[in-house]
């Protein structure tokens, strides 16, 4: 299920009046947003907020707009200085989810971190908060990691020049591999044929049978791994398209 898919857009927070944006513009930029004008509910949202800049549903509401137009610094922006009103209604947590999901849109695996963390200690057993959080920590791991680990252009250049001797390497050897395998194919050929003109039944040499068990092994790490790159589509797109 879509989290705070627009339609969890904050219309019922339990703020005093005063403090919230209008109602008639948040309502007419809910009606939009419901019908996927997210630009012309941009502008309603954008309307409610010149009158009460500091309206937590209006900023919610508005980061839902610009988000489904995929204007993700925009939708950040609409998050900004505004955490501590957020903390005090009882959709801080959509707040702080719905702020991590921008961050990772935009890359800045920090910013979902940080965002994700507060969205769990709200919620806990929030397990799709959580697969999000996971996703941003790791990706935050291997920006650091890249880095702290660029030595220079030189090295660079290095590890790719090892990296090509090795790829050549490795071509040399198939190519070599395949001669040798085509020249034993040849002789089973010639062995088997001989076999059939003697009406004596072709059997399996070892080599034959390693060949065929090698093919099946290989032909299981290719369903193995087609599974996997499947499973990795499917955690991207759902941490991408359930969230607003």
């Amino acid at each position: 299920m879509k989290k705070a898919l627009g339609i969890l857009l904050l219309t019922m927070l339990a703020l005093p009046l005063a403090a919230q944006t209008d109602r008639k513009e948040l309502r007419a930029g809910n009606r939009k947003f419901a019908k996927g004008k997210w630009a012309e509910a941009e502008l309603d949202y954008r309307r409610g907020l010149l009158k009460d800049s500091l309206s937590v549903p209006g900023a919610y509401n508005l980061a839902s707009a610009l988000y489904r137009q995929e204007d993700y610094d925009g939708a950040l922006k609409a998050f900004e200085n505004r955490d501590e009103l957020a903390e005090g209604t009882p959709h801080a947590a959509a707040w702080y989810y719905n702020k991590g999901d921008a961050a990772i849109a935009k890359k800045d695996w920090r910013g979902a971190v940080d965002a994700l963390r507060e969205c769990l200690l709200l919620t806990p057993g929030d397990m799709d908060a959580k697969e999000n959080y996971l996703y941003a920590k790791e990706m935050l791991r291997r920006e650091q990691q890249q880095q702290q680990g660029g030595g220079g252009d030189q090295n660079q250049q290095d590890q790719q020049q090892n990296q090509d001797n090795n790829q050549d390497q490795d071509q040399n050897q198939d190519q070599n591999q395949d001669q040798q395998q085509q020249n034993q194919n040849q002789d089973q050929d010639q062995n088997q044929d001989q076999q059939q003109q003697q009406g004596q039944e072709p059997q399996m040499t070892p080599q034959q049978a390693k060949q065929m068990l090698r093919a099946v092994q290989a032909k299981e790490q290719e369903t193995q791994e087609k599974v996997k790159k499947e499973k990795a589509a499917l955690l991207k797109s759902r941490q991408k398209e359930k969230n607003w």
